[in-house]
């Protein structure tokens, strides 16, 4: 038997299959669009989506050399989208980095409730509550005919299964939903005036089982219908469960998460989410909106295309290139410590230059501010861990990871193999082995540690005091526009 995973990401699906003792035999991915639209809107086809995820597990099957009859269990993690089933309503997937709800958020963070404590203080329009406030007020006539709406993760087992359900890791996360206060906040559903919008199916911790696959489910996904369906995550806390345990862990992707347990609420810190990965836990996150983000956006720049991997096999040979160069990365906002949708990157010392080398100090340079800002969250998080598990596309580049280590102070262990897609194949596989933690016991990998380095330490201890001095800066300019 074998276990399979996907995960929906920001622009690809990526689908693995694992053995029954947690070797990833195969993994293969499929690309989908982005559409933008007015006022920060950001969409995706979820028909295209479900195509990429059906083409995934082909190729994963493919290269594995397996028959659909084995594989046993199935799993989903996804970016925290929003799926709106309605007739007139395309794109039907509102994308997570989706800001057009900003002053729904906004209100929101005005009323004084536990689901707003749970979101720093300042709800995010990242999260699902303001983007259905939204869609009420700015579409009626979709909202009048709604038949569901769901995070992307449940949306994708619903379609393999038919079955309602909900992961309880996107539902604490990301709606007004508290697992331990009674669930649906009908109180905030009122004062939103969302307390119509339909969420049929019961919660379920993530690893719970939903049920088989449905007839047309397997036939898309080319698979059999026992095929058994369990509750996933979102992708950063799939990305958690499935890094080291027992350490914060960071997960840097198109955006960064640092994912921790046993943290109290705090401003611009999301959670704690009691049960979202694991039974008995909570968890809190801290983060950055746009990192691998901001990294591809650079990578637009060059006029030849040119891989992330070598760009940074350049900057590898010339490892400090323009040290006077100076970014903050706040290219769509700060969620941690400013907990500001609007708040803007800055750049000092750029210069007109595009020659190859000039983008390659840029690209890295950007790396720099970044890690430098997961720097920052870990700091306003209250923790100084001496190891973080990393997981995530960023994780994959061992340039990388030293520059998190030297950035942070903190070892950073890596499994070679992709943690996100393991985390999700530990969920799935939970029915089949005792429950989660049995599947996270059973999966464990060993780790690849990469260690601060003393002498870039001094060098980014610097780029931390430009790093704070460039936010003050930002910080008094923005009060003198608005003067």
């Amino acid at each position: 038997m074998l276990i399979g995973a996907v995960d929906v990401g920001s622009a690809r699906a990526r689908a693995g299959l694992f053995t029954l003792d947690g070797r990833l035999i195969a993994r293969a991915s499929r690309g989908f669009a982005t559409i933008a639209g007015p006022d920060r809107q950001a969409m995706h086809d979820f028909a295209e989506i479900w195509r990429a995820v059906a083409e995934a597990l082909a190729e994963a099957r493919r290269q594995a050399g397996a028959s659909p009859a084995q594989v046993g269990a199935l799993a989903f993690d996804a970016t925290c989208s929003l799926a709106v089933e309605a007739p007139g309503f395309a794109p039907d997937v509102i994308a997570w980095h989706d800001h057009r709800a900003v002053a729904e958020a906004g209100e929101l963070s005005r009323i004084p409730h536990e689901i707003v404590a749970r979101a720093g203080g300042s709800v995010s329009p990242e999260m699902q509550t303001p983007k259905l406030m939204w869609l009420k007020r700015h579409r009626p006539e979709v909202w009048a005919v709604l038949a569901g709406v769901r995070d992307l993760c449940d949306q994708l087992a619903f379609r393999a299964t038919g079955i309602e359900a909900r992961s309880l890791c996107a539902t604490a996360a990301k709606w007004p939903w508290l697992p331990d206060r009674g669930g649906w906040q009908a109180d905030l559903l009122e004062q939103a005036g969302i307390a119509d919008f339909p969420r049929p199916g019961p919660v379920l911790p993530p690893g719970a089982r939903i049920g088989p696959l449905s007839l047309q489910g397997a036939a898309e996904l080319g698979l059999e219908p026992q095929t058994l369906v369990a509750a996933g995550l979102i992708d950063a806390f799939a990305g958690a469960l499935g890094a080291a345990p027992d350490m914060p862990a960071l997960i840097a992707g198109t955006s960064n998460c640092v994912m921790a347990t046993g943290l109290a609420p705090r401003p611009a810190l999301w959670g704690p989410y009691p049960g979202a990965i694991l039974p008995g836990e909570s968890v809190s996150e801290g983060g950055q909106s746009a990192t691998g983000a901001l990294l591809e956006r650079v990578r637009g720049l060059y006029p030849q295309p040119v891989s992330h991997d070598a760009i940074l096999a350049r900057i590898a040979a010339d490892p400090e290139p323009e040290p006077g160069l100076h970014v903050l990365p706040d290219i769509k906002g700060s969620r941690t410590p400013f907990a500001d949708p609007l708040m803007r990157g800055a750049i000092h010392g750029l210069t007109l230059e595009r020659s190859a080398q000039a983008l390659d100090a840029l690209y890295w340079r950007a790396a720099v501010g970044i890690a430098l800002g997961t720097r920052q969250v870990i700091a306003h998080m209250g923790l100084a861990p001496a190891a973080l598990a990393m997981a995530g596309g960023q994780a994959r580049s061992a340039l990388l990871r030293q520059l998190y280590a030297d950035a942070t102070g903190a070892e950073i262990h890596w499994q070679p193999e992709d943690a996100v897609l393991r985390g999700t194949a530990i969920a799935a596989a939970a029915p089949l082995m005792g429950g989660i933690r049995a599947a996270r016991a059973r999966f464990a990998r060993p780790v690849e540690i990469t260690r601060p380095d003393p002498q870039a330490r001094a060098r980014r201890e610097r780029d931390w005091r430009i790093f704070l001095r460039m936010q003050q800066q930002r910080a008094e300019i923005a009060a003198m526009s608005v003067a």
